[in-house]
């Protein structure tokens, strides 16, 4: 750890170059005959002061977004092939990629009632956090699991999954996966599943929450193991909403607990190692007390938000927001991001860290303290 005591800057030194000459073009039109090219014309754009992201700052409504679900809802069916009624949100500095950044795909997901998503696995990792509604139930390897509000579901990579909908309304949640990331190292391997759900059971707790799912208890028979990915199928909403109240009440009461006056935060783990549930991303929910401000922070990798209840005015590199119920918003590496509240505010957030962190890239500062950490 060290401390950063002046501010950070992207000032890039004048480049040496050479001078002119018919010489030198001949030597530059032989290198892009042979497909070379110089580090001494390009150093300033592959290796910057910082971060310089393509992606920008950007953020979404709900109220815009759920009409074009429901009508997609209307006019594009869901099955085989098209797989999914999935709506990406595209980053405006990607070129046109759905990309919500370099790493992260975020997409609202619209299933109908009586519908069925085949199932299907893939190499990327994935999850579904639920702003509102219910009755849809995600299979995963045979295990039906419930989606509900405020729940956060997992699909690791690799697994069978697939969706339906047993309710008389339709129903919408974010999905968030590392599609980017994965397409980007030609990793991505896809297999088709049954076009049905292999069981159609809507149990209130899956087999994985059974398992899993008791804060702090290990099972004797999973004593030895590791998974790269959570086992635990669904993080519950009830379970989440009472670690951010108890944290507040703690301050409430003069105790240490929550993470900056006023702002309370988890970060949802795996049971098997207190790891991060999926390899490639951090999840967390966060919430602020009316009022309440976030320090300024930076941090290589990226991240998007999604306003779970409340007011959220939030900056993003100079631009501010007011955002509510479902609103997202996306924070490019090293953005400065500050997040303030005007009524008590929950956030879900996800982020590429985890990817950073095992390449030993990660780097985040904070305004408040000027504390950098590596």
């Amino acid at each position: 750890m060290s401390i950063d005591t002046e501010p950070t800057t992207d000032q890039t030194p004048p480049q040496a170059q050479p001078d002119p000459s018919p010489e030198l073009d001949a030597l530059y039109a032989g290198f892009e005959r042979e497909r070379l090219v110089p580090l001494w014309t390009e150093i300033g754009d592959l290796m910057p002061m910082q971060p310089r992201s393509g992606a920008a700052a950007h953020a979404w409504r709900w109220q815009d977004l759920l009409p074009l679900a429901q009508e997609s809802g209307r006019l594009v069916p869901v099955g085989r092939g098209g797989e999914r009624r999935a709506i990406a949100l595209a980053n405006p500095g990607l070129g046109g990629a759905p990309f919500a950044t370099p790493t992260l795909w975020a997409a609202i997901q619209y299933l109908c009632p009586a519908e069925v998503a085949p199932e299907h696995r893939h190499t990327q990792s994935a999850f579904r956090f639920v702003v509102e509604g219910e009755g849809v139930w995600t299979v995963v390897d045979g295990d039906p699991v419930a989606m509900r509000r405020g729940d956060l579901l997992l699909t690791p990579g690799w697994h069978f999954h697939g969706h339906h909908n047993i309710a008389t309304e339709p129903m919408a949640w974010l999905d968030g996966l590392d599609i980017p990331f994965v397409h980007a190292t030609d990793a991505s391997f896809f297999e088709f599943g049954p076009e049905q759900v292999t069981s159609t059971e809507v149990p209130a707790r899956s087999r994985a929450e059974q398992l899993w799912g008791h804060p702090g208890l290990l099972p004797l028979t999973e004593v030895d193991r590791f998974a790269a990915a959570s086992p635990l199928a669904a993080y519950r909403w009830e379970h989440t909403d009472a670690a951010l109240a108890d944290q507040l009440a703690l301050e409430d009461a003069g105790h240490a607990g929550v993470v900056e006056p006023g702002h309370a935060a988890v970060r949802f783990t795996n049971p098997t190692s207190g790891a991060d549930v999926l390899p490639t991303m951090r999840l967390e929910m966060h919430r602020l007390r009316a009022g309440a401000q976030t320090a300024e922070r930076r941090e290589v990798g990226s991240a998007v938000w999604q306003v779970f209840s409340g007011t959220a005015t939030v900056t993003v590199s100079g631009t501010t927001w007011t955002l509510t119920d479902g609103d997202l918003f996306v924070v490019p590496s090293w953005a400065p991001v500050t997040v303030g509240a005007e009524q008590e505010t929950t956030l879900f957030r996800f982020a590429d860290t985890p990817i950073y962190e095992r390449l030993h890239l990660h780097r985040a500062t904070t305004t408040a303290t000027r504390e950098e950490t590596r």
